[in-house]
């Protein structure tokens, strides 16, 4: 919102400023054409009439007056001093240059004391003139406003469009098109609020998509527990053996095992959503972090007889490499990884990490048989299994991978998986490792690539 901040205030102070310099530079050059004093005439011409009557015996004054007046066509009046009752400031002026410009309810007038009759004051009756520069400060007050207002209007259009295409969005969303996303442009004032919104429809989209498939597969698998628990339920009830009633009773216990742990998976899947709002980052030294994976899982290799190994790349030796992020679920995305090899490797998983472009990327690598080419984009979908060997009755519901890929994201990383095809004379066709290139290991690799921050000591 600062962006938007200071556009409002770099655009009002602009337009006033250019508004203001251009009405200052009309009403200068206005001016300059104009008469400095309207009345200046009339007091030239009241200077006149006491140099003419002050040349007047006392005796001859009013007549005098009336004549001036009569061959002027003004009024012009003549008055004892002692009738004109004005306050001693005002009094001192009547001697002065000009005359004593004053204004009744309703004309001006001018009054002055005659130079060699002091007894008299003449009065001289001033016309109304129409004040031109009002009218003219009413018109260009009135342009200045309009003028703020016409920028303000061109300014806020940007703005309102967008936050019109904002509510079109949402109510699109609202609708149901979870697709929908706020276009993006360089020029928009609330950009930030437009990536907000769109990360947010994209999360509500995913969330929905990931509902919709946990429903779906859940309905689906549950199906074969439950017709199995029906069976056995109908078979224990129709015996007379008490040996075969033993036996589906304990078919069923075996079908409610399942259940359980199929539905307690799901719901864990489900519930992942909501664990990351609340990771509890740490700063972890990674290549002791890769130790001590490397050695938890050295009974679980052993027990599906393969030899798990790391290889530490010359970053993590020469330097001390450490990164923020949630040490309980990085250990469980790379355990889930590391699972998932020793079931398909032959003989060798490999753990491998490296630094580029700014980015962590740590390894895991087994001799398998690989990914089909055409799964490999699917892989991460949760509920895939794309070994129908490994069914979800031995415990293997297709969520490994799925929880992998959900906790990078968390992260503010990305995974991916490809085949590693190296021979033995060192000609790669396709690999992802970065360490021990000349390995002969091959089969499925699986990369995962962290933001990096690195501390040396």
């Amino acid at each position: 919102m600062r962006r938007l901040y200071i556009s409002i205030i770099l655009t009002v102070i602009g337009s006033l400023f250019i508004i203001t310099w251009g009405l200052d530079k009309i009403v200068a050059k206005q001016e300059s054409e104009q008469v400095p004093d309207e009345y200046a005439i009339y007091h030239q011409l009241i200077e006149g009439f006491d140099q003419q009557l002050s040349a007047t015996s006392s005796r001859n004054l009013v007549a005098f007056s009336q004549e001036l007046s009569q061959a002027y066509q003004i009024t012009l009046q003549l008055d004892k001093s002692e009738n004109i009752a004005l306050p001693n400031e005002l009094s001192q002026q009547l001697t002065q240059t000009g005359g004593l410009l004053l204004a009744s309810e309703t004309h001006p007038y001018l009054l002055k004391k005659l130079s060699q009759h002091p007894d008299y004051i003449i009065q001289l009756s001033l016309p109304e003139i129409e004040l031109e520069n009002q009218n003219i400060n009413i018109l260009l007050t009135t342009i200045l406003y309009l003028g703020v207002c016409i920028i303000l209007l061109a300014w806020l259009f940007p703005l309102t469009r967008r936050l019109y295409l904002l509510t079109n969005t949402a109510a699109s969303i609202g609708e149901g098109h979870l697709n929908a996303r706020m276009p993006t442009s360089r020029f928009s004032y609330i950009s930030l609020l437009e990536s907000s919104f769109n990360r947010m429809a994209a999360q509500i989209e995913k969330l929905v998509a990931d509902n919709k498939i946990l429903a779906r597969s859940m309905s689906h698998d549950i199906r074969t527990p439950m017709s199995c628990l029906r069976f056995g339920v109908e078979a224990a009830i129709d015996t007379k053996d008490i040996t075969k009633k033993d036996l589906y009773l304990a078919r069923m216990e075996t079908e409610l095992t399942r259940m359980e742990d199929m539905t307690t998976a799901f719901l864990e899947y489900a519930g992942m959503e909501r664990q990351g709002f609340h990771l509890k980052y740490e700063l972890v030294d990674i290549d002791h972090f890769l130790h001590t994976i490397n050695d938890d899982f050295q009974s679980l290799a052993e027990q599906h007889k393969v030899k798990l190994s790391y290889q530490a790349s010359p970053e993590f030796i020469n330097q001390k490499v450490t990164l923020s992020l949630d040490f309980h679920w990085c250990y469980r995305a790379i355990q889930n990884l590391l699972s998932n090899a020793m079931q398909y490797a032959n003989n060798t998983v490999v753990i491998s990490a490296y630094c580029q472009h700014n980015f962590l990327h740590i390894s895991v690598e087994d001799d398998g048989k690989g990914i089909p080419e055409e799964n490999i984009e699917n892989i991460f979908a949760p509920f895939v299994k794309l070994d129908v060997d490994r069914s979800r009755e031995l415990g293997h519901f297709g969520l490994g991978l799925a929880i992998s890929a959900k906790v990078v994201h968390w992260h503010n990383g990305s995974i991916h998986a490809s085949n590693i095809l190296t021979t033995n004379d060192k000609s790669s066709v396709k690999t992802s490792k970065q360490v021990n290139k000349n390995a002969t290991i091959t089969g499925a690799c699986f990369t995962i690539s962290l933001p990096l921050q690195t501390e040396k000591n």
